[in-house]
Parts: C-alpha cells; structure tokens; sequence
C-alpha cells in the first residue's frame, strides 16, 4: 500500500526530538547540583516523565505526519503503553547519566536497554493502529532500526554525561549542538522503523474510529511543548537558586573560617583557642583532670623579620606551624595568637611530667628534626607551660602565667622551657611596670644622662666620657640600667630611648662648648634593636645635625656579641656611620667570640676590654695580665685605640699604663656624674692645664 508524509508534521517531530534532547542533556547537568538524594531522586523522576512525553510525543506525531489511502487511527491501550515506555527509558537514560561513576561497561548497558525501551515505545505505537492484516516488518531494516535506536541511546548517555558541567565554558552552545545530533539520531531511529514496516494493499485499520488524528496532533504538539519548556524553565531556575545557595554556603564557611582560623597558618586562632580552653576546663573540672597551656614564642625571629623581610617571615611562621602539628600529639590543640606567639592545648595529662615530656620532643624536632617543607632558617621556640588547676582555672590566668614562664624560659638562654611558678607572676608584674614606667619617661622627660670621664692611659689628660642613661619614676624610684634596658630592648622602647640619648648628648656637648669648655667626644651605647633600624644612621645624623653639634664629636659603641650576630651587616652599618663623620668602638671586647677578619673589616677607632678582663689583672695574676696584654698588641696590631673599662684599684691602673693601654675609666679615676658636674671637671681640668702652661 502507498503512503507518504506531512512534511510539516515531519519537521515539527525532529524540532520536539530535539527540544526533548535539550532538555535532558540540561536535567542531566541540574541533578549532577543537588546534594540531596531525595532530590536527586525527585528530579530524575519529574525528568522521565518531560522525557519520555517528549521522546514519545516525536514518534507520534512523525506517526501523525505519516498518512495511508485508508483512514488511521490509534487504539488508546497501547498508545499508553508506548508512552509508559518511553517514560521508562528516559527514567533508565537519567539514572545512568547522573550515577557518580560511568564505566564503559555501564554505558553499554544503559545504551542497550534504553534503545531497546525506545524501539519497544515505536513498535507499540504501531501495533495501537490495530492493521488487518497485520503489519510485516523488512529484517533488515527491523535490526537496523533497533540497532540505531541502541547506538542513538549510548551517544545520548556519553554526550548528557560529557555536558553536565555547569560551570563549563558555552555549555548552552554545546548542548544546542549536541541535541541537534541527538535529534537527528532519534528521528533515524522512527524513520527506519517506518521503512521496515510493509502494509497490505487491502488492509484496514482497527483503530480508525477510536482517536481524531488532527484533534490529537494538535494537542500532542501542544501539550509536548509546553511539557518540556516549563520543565526547562523550573531546570533552569532551580539550578540559579543552587548556585546562589551554593556561593553563600561558600561565602559562609570563608566567613567563618576568617572568624575561627588564622589566615596565614591555617592554625586555630585565639578565639577559637578561648573557647577550646574553656571546654577544657569543664572537662577538667567534671573528670578531675589536668592539663597543660604551652606558650611559644620564636626566639630571634624578629631579627628575620626585619632583616630578610616580611615574605620572608610569613614563610618561617608558617613552615613553623607544620613542623609544630608534627611535634605534638594528634589529640593537641594547636593555635597562632598572632606574630610569633604559637599556643599548645594538650589535654588529659596524668602529671607534669608529660607537658615536660611534650615541650622536650617539640624542642628535640626542631632542633634536630629532618622536615620535608626544604625551609632553610631553623627557629627555636622559648617554652613556657602553665598547669590546670595548679597554675590557674581561668583562660586569661593561664595564658597569662604561660606567658611568664616563657620569658623566664629566655632569660635562662632561649630554646628551652619552663613551668609557672608565683615568683614569675611577680617579675612580669614587675616587667610591665617597668614597660609603663619607660613609656611615661619618655612622655614626661624622666630619664637623664650621666657622663664617666675617660682618661689618657697616663692618667691625666681628659680625652672624653661615656654617656649612661638612668631613670626615675616617681612610683618605682630609681631604677638600674641593667632592670630596665632589657625591658626596653625586648618591648622595642629601646629605639626611642636611643634617639632621646643622642640628642640630650649632643645638647649637652653644645652647652659646654657654648660655655667656652673644651668640645669632648662622648660615646654612646647602641643596642642590638637599634642596629636592626633600616635607617639607623640617616635618623641619627639628622639629630645630630640639628642639635648643631660636629659627628666628630659623637662615637657610638657596639658590643662585641652584637657585632658578630650579624657581621656582615655591622660591616656595612659601621661603613655608613664612618662615611657620615662618626667614630665606632667595639665594646665589651674578649666576652663573645670574635673573627679576626671581621674585626679586621670593621676598622673601629677603638677596642674596649671588658671590666672582666680588667678585674683578672688582679684576681688572675700572671694568666689575667697575658690575655689583656694579648688583647692591647692585638688593637694596636689593628692601628686601633684600646680602652679599658672598669678600671678600680690602683695595681690595675698600673699594670694597664705598662702595657700601654691608650685610654682608661673607672671608679679610681672617675665616677659617673651629671651634665654640670662634667662641665665644672672639664673646668678644672681646662684651668689646671692653663696654670701649668703659665707655670712652663
């Protein structure tokens, strides 16, 4: 029997094969979003039934475009059943398409029993035309047709898989284009499976009067649509809101990880440290346990800081803090305070003991320890640890006395450890006392300076002074030097305090030229915090420039300790102070340990032995007056002036001119004594010279 085709039936069946297409392979990307298996699985359900109206919807009305010299029509039943059909197949492609994994194996599965579905849906929806006789089938075309609907099937499962990214590039683009592939694929499929089909000339058709077939187009082609555009409309929506959700869940956990984390670690941050505390000692308090607060703090690290840069030390701090997970146990709280300030939470300790244990294996691994991050600076952490109850049932109390034990732990040399105990809490009471004390000084102009005369090594001619800062507070009193100075140089108040020396130094220099005295070179102590000042030499030049006095007049001593921590750069520090019109002494000389080709290369204009060594010429005999001795050929050897400091009793200041000491001070020959007290020596001393001139 003839038939032929509506070509415009025929198109409007390849547009909803490809919209039905479209629509999958976006369903596809949509579940691939959802965290939810109930969602997952709703979704896959809601998809099959828009897929399978669509794919069944393409057959049918290709059906309705196809046309015979007999009146068709189509038996409810199994027009039904073919959309049953197609709902199941486009369940089975979903289900395939969105599992977490798709093996080759599983593709050709799925392949197979979706395009066996999809044949089945066709071959139903041509027995609903009820044919006597009954339809005959070309083998040929028959297994073709099944075979295109298997290989259409599998091309749809890899392509829906390959686009179900999002975030891919034009994937709207690449899905057009995929289910324009798709379409004409499943349209093969139907057609081939008309071409098999062979009508007998005097066949009729059972189902001729059950369904209108223009009434049913219509609203097959309308109802398909408006099936698979609002399904696309709902994908589409859906998945904004998901994305929207999911970039402020994102959006929050950044939020919070800010709020409890430390940036550049990684490490619980101080709050979150507060609160595991806290628990703990509720804990604690309910089990009657113990545990241990481990306060660190990295030992010279601000020296790397300032020197090599800050990069530079965010790579130490954090290199640090993997090594110091690695320390501990796995049970261990771990946290950055900021700076270099590193807290350790252990719990459930059965005594002391164990926090000794713990602080002993952090510093045996960081002094010894092979690590894998190929960070070249090794830093060592001072270790203070505070015991709950023992040491305090608070928060603050116990990193508070943590704290105190840390640097008790520095005093006693750095890289070491200690437990709280009361004394500690005194001396860091004391400690911000003095911290207070320094800061109101330099408000309220409480410090002052005293001078000690140094005399030529024959003990006679005033060749200059050293100046030495002390404080009064009106609450502490008078306090030494040797108590406040490390607070200052620890607290970072020394640098201030530096610049306020050389300026009343070179106020006072003026005033006792201005009084017609002598101008006397006086030497001042720079401190290891002031070194580390990038610039150091260009601040103290302009103070002394401003204070109108000549840099002839000022010498700045560097201990020999200090000089050495860094010796290349006290090369270059001494260099710039020498370039600018300043003189520089090495103080403290014999106490350290020193290069002889450094101390070559700093060309200092003096050498200052220590009151040590100055003491030894009487207490060490023979042995004491060697090594000084050693030390004066050594200077002169070096065309540098040596000083000796400390010089008491008269048997020193003997043995000292013999070996021809350049330059003495000390209590015999002068003690320290105010600004007016100077100018009236250098008085005496200039009318003393003036009466043995008229005398000669």
């Amino acid at each position: 029997m003839h038939s032929s085709y509506n070509l415009w039936l025929v198109a409007i069946s390849f547009a909803v094969a490809t919209l039905a297409s479209y629509t999958a392979l976006d369903l596809t990307g949509r579940i691939f979003l959802l965290a939810s298996a109930r969602g997952r699985h709703a979704w896959r359900l809601g998809g099959a039934l828009a897929l399978g109206v669509g794919i069944w919807s393409m057959h049918f009305v290709a059906m309705l475009a196809f046309s015979l010299p007999i009146p068709l029509g189509y038996d409810l039943t199994l027009t039904a059943c073919s959309l049953a059909l197609a709902i199941g197949a486009s369940y089975l492609a979903l289900c395939m398409t969105t599992r977490a994994r798709l093996t080759p194996g599983r593709l050709l599965a799925g392949g197979v029993l979706m395009g066996i579905g999809i044949a089945g849906m066709h071959y139903t929806g041509m027995a609903a035309l009820r044919m006597a006789p009954a339809i005959e089938y070309q083998p040929a075309w028959f297994v073709a047709s099944i075979a295109i609907a298997i290989g259409a099937s599998s091309a749809a499962l890899w392509m829906a898989r390959a686009l179900s990214n999002e975030d891919e590039r034009h994937i709207a683009l690449k899905r057009l284009a995929a289910a324009l592939v798709m379409g004409v694929a499943i349209s093969g499929m139907h057609y081939a499976g008309m071409a098999a089909a062979r009508f007998a000339p005097d066949a009729i058709c059972g189902a001729a009067n059950d369904i209108n077939s223009t009434w049913l187009a219509t609203s097959v082609i309308l109802l398909t649509l408006a099936v698979l555009t609002v399904t696309l409309m709902l994908s589409r929506f859906d998945v904004r809101t998901t994305f929207l959700l999911g970039a402020m869940s994102k959006l929050n956990g950044q939020v919070v990880r800010l709020a409890t984390l430390d940036a550049l670690t990684g490490l619980p941050n101080r709050a979150t440290l507060t609160e595991r505390i806290e628990r703990a000692i509720s804990v604690a308090r309910r089990q009657h346990s113990s545990f241990a607060v481990l306060f660190m703090d990295l030992d010279g690290f601000k020296t790397i800081n300032d020197s090599l840069g800050h990069s530079t030390g965010d790579a130490v701090l954090s290199a640090f803090a993997r090594r110091l997970l690695q320390c501990v146990r796995s049970t261990d709280t771990v946290a950055r305070l900021g700076g270099d300030e590193f807290v350790v939470l252990a719990e459930h300790l059965a005594s002391g003991n164990d926090a000794a244990e713990l602080a002993d294996g952090v510093l045996d691994r960081m002094r010894q320890g092979t690590w894998s991050d190929e960070q070249p600076l090794q830093v060592m952490p001072s270790i203070g640890i505070a015991l709950f109850p023992r040491d305090g049932d608070t928060v603050d109390t116990l990193l508070k006395h943590a704290d105190a034990a840390m640097y008790e732990a520095k005093r006693a040399g750095r890289g070491t450890y200690r437990f709280f105990e009361r004394s500690m809490n005194e001396a860091a009471m004391r400690t911000l006392q003095i911290q207070q004390a320094l800061h109101e000084a330099l408000l309220n102009d409480r410090f002052s300076l005293q001078f000690q005369p140094k005399f030529h090594g024959d003990g006679d001619a005033l060749t200059g002074a050293e100046a030495l800062i002390r404080l009064y507070d009106p609450k502490m009193g008078t306090l030494a030097p040797l108590e406040f100075i490390p607070v200052a140089e620890r607290s970072g108040q020394i640098v201030q305090i530096g610049y306020w020396v050389v300026g009343e130094t070179c106020r006072r220099i003026r005033g006792w030229i201005e009084q017609g005295l002598p101008a006397m070179k006086v030497a001042i102590n720079l401190s290891p915090r002031q070194l580390l000042q990038p610039d150091l030499v260009e601040t103290m030049l302009d103070i002394v420039r401003s204070e109108g006095v000549a840099c002839e007049q000022i010498m700045f001593e560097i201990t020999e300790s200090v000089a050495m921590h860094d010796a290349a750069r006290t090369v270059e520090v001494i260099r710039a102070f020498q370039a600018s019109g300043f003189d520089i002494s090495i103080d403290d000389f014999g106490t350290g340990y020193s290069s002889l080709a450094y101390l070559q290369r700093f060309k200092a204009k003096q050498l200052k032995i220590d009151r040590f060594f100055t003491s030894g010429l009487d207490t060490h005999g023979a042995a004491g007056s060697a090594i000084v001795s050693a030390i004066i050929a050594l200077a002169h050897s070096l065309e540098m002036d040596v000083v000796a400091e400390g010089v008491e009793t008269q048997s020193q200041f003997d043995k000292l001119r013999s070996m021809m000491c350049d330059e003495m001070q000390g209590f015999l020959l002068g003690k320290p004594i105010n600004a007016d007290d100077f100018g009236e020596l250098l008085r005496a001393r200039m009318t003393m010279t003036v009466r043995e001139q008229s005398a000669l």
